[in-house]
């Protein structure tokens, strides 16, 4: 039988430690969702997980895949989802997944098929303890706000959700889709698309307040001070987004990749990144993003969520379209 020690200081995941001869898929489901709801960070040690495995095991808790376009991920099984992290060597700021979309995914799973001897790991930090750690006076200021996320859009898109490629004043008033998520705007006579999340929100399975969104990955990785913006619509300030990543440096955690490990992450609680990968032919990192079964839709949500659906697909931008 497995061994499972529960989070303690430095740790703040779950470590599930296999008994000789136990593999991943031997656990008990119920027991492993129960540790999930309540700490929102799993690491299985030992287990020696295969992409077949691995596999199987992400879909025992989830109904369907998330949509995600992220160039530079390298299918290991596309049928099922399963496909590598993003290309490149470079550290992440700490993010949720896809917390850049209004399809934001319940979970995250990760599973290494080969170890990095030196760098690459993958770092973790729990939300609702990024909320508590904050300076107050940053605390204070970001408490109520929200996050404006304005992207644009192109013909094949607003064909999906507005049912038209040339939309009308009209039109933009009215998406036609169900569970559209979107408002549409013409900003100097371009269609915009917006959704708005607050800056601290409640993840699924716990009331305490969380950080989790696309504010560190825009600024750090990306270059991009002014996406998502506040909802007066002036950028985060530059001091505050500096207090907020020093916080994450002090909290987060690093998971040193063992060959066979799987990390599963509650999405709405939990953020990840990576630390510099030194050997890139050394390091193969299999993910999975999807809904859980067993899940507890946020309020902002749509009602019936055509993401959480089978075969949600939107248009690719012109660019990734190939």
């Amino acid at each position: 039988m497995a061994t499972i020690h529960l989070p303690g200081p430095g740790r703040p995941n779950v470590l599930i430690e296999a008994s000789a001869g136990e593999g991943i898929l031997d656990l008990d489901a119920d027991t492993v969702i129960d540790l999930y709801k309540e700490h929102g960070a799993l690491l299985f040690r030992g287990f020696g997980a295969d992409a077949g495995q691995f596999r199987r095991f992400a879909w025992t808790f989830c109904s369907t895949a998330v949509f995600n376009e992220s160039p530079g991920r390298r299918p290991i099984e596309p049928e099922h989802n399963i496909h590598t992290v993003d290309g490149g060597v470079g550290e992440f700021s700490l993010h949720p997944e896809l917390s850049r979309e209004p399809w934001k995914p319940d979970i995250a799973f990760f599973a290494c098929l080969s170890a990095p001897r030196r760098g690459g790991e993958t770092t973790i930090c729990d939300g609702v303890e990024m909320v508590r750690a904050l300076p107050e006076p940053v605390r204070q200021s970001l408490a109520g706000r929200r996050l404006l996320y304005i992207k644009p859009t192109w013909r094949e898109l607003c064909q999906y959700w507005l049912d038209t490629p040339y939309p009308t004043e009209a039109d933009l008033t009215r998406p036609t889709r169900p569970g559209c998520p979107y408002s549409f705007h013409r900003v100097h006579g371009d269609v915009v698309r917006v959704f708005s999340r607050p800056v601290f929100h409640r993840p699924m399975f716990t009331d305490a307040p969380a950080f989790g969104n696309f504010l560190l990955f825009a600024r750090f990785n990306n270059g991009r001070p002014d996406f998502p913006v506040l909802d007066d619509g002036h950028p985060v300030p530059e001091a505050w987004l500096q207090a907020i990543r020093a916080t994450g440096e002090t909290i987060k955690m690093a998971v040193a990749w063992q060959q066979g490990d799987v990390l599963m992450l509650d999405n709405s609680r939990f953020m990840h990144g990576r630390n510099a990968i030194i050997d890139p032919g050394e390091r193969l990192i299999a993910t999975f993003f999807g809904y859980v079964k067993f899940a507890r839709p946020d309020a902002e949500e749509p009602k019936d969520a055509p993401w959480r659906k089978p075969g949600f697909a939107p248009p690719l931008p012109p660019e990734l379209a190939g």
